[in-house]
């Protein structure tokens, strides 16, 4: 099972040694703007600064491909994920994809 200490975007973790690759691992996630929130962002614009409401939507959507990622991890036996990275791709407008990957890898205390 990944601890989410063992998760790092760095291609290796110190003090711990690699003793197998178990391959890529992926977590995506698709989400759209609700009408609630293109009307609350538009507001949010206008004042400028921070628009809160979109950082809340996208902060929720990468913890969600996040935690796919780790249980797809999980399944193939990884105790961590290494090289991890964010996506993302407008899919069509006002729909975006996020994706979280990394190498899921099985390690050891050195």
């Amino acid at each position: 099972m990944v601890d989410q200490q063992l998760i790092t975007a760095s291609t290796s973790l110190e003090g711990y040694r690699i003793t197998k690759h178990l391959g890529i691992v992926r977590g995506i996630t698709v989400r759209s703007r609700s009408l609630f929130g293109n009307i609350a962002g538009g507001f949010q614009t206008l004042f400028g600064g921070k628009i809160s409401i979109y950082v809340e939507l996208c902060e929720k959507t990468r913890v969600e491909a996040f935690e796919h990622m780790i249980q797809h991890a999980n399944e193939k036996g990884a105790n961590a994920i290494i090289n991890i990275r964010y996506d993302a791709n407008e899919v069509m407008n006002g729909v975006t994809e996020v994706l979280c990957y990394g190498t899921a890898v099985q390690v050891v205390n050195i």
